[in-house]
């Protein structure tokens, strides 16, 4: 295997552990939310796993980035 074989293999590990996360996330929010119903006026914060969900999606955010940029170098070489 080649060390691009690796970097792809590491971006698609990242690509589906963000989609999980992501997907986590969404999980509690209804249909009614996502089109402007439910509590207009107030807002929340984030305690506990959602907060850990939201940090852990930045975190693999910014991997996913570095991976896919260090993989377009690699190609190039």
């Amino acid at each position: 295997m080649d060390f691009k074989d690796y970097i792809n293999i590491a971006q698609i590990l990242v690509a589906i552990a963000l989609t999980v996360v992501i997907l986590l996330q969404a999980k509690g929010s209804g249909i009614g939310t996502a089109l402007g119903g439910g509590t207009s006026g107030s807002f929340r914060t984030r305690r506990g796993v959602e907060k850990t969900l939201f940090q852990l999606t930045i975190l693999l955010a910014i991997v996913f980035l570095i991976v896919s940029a260090w993989g377009v170098r690699a190609s190039l070489v």
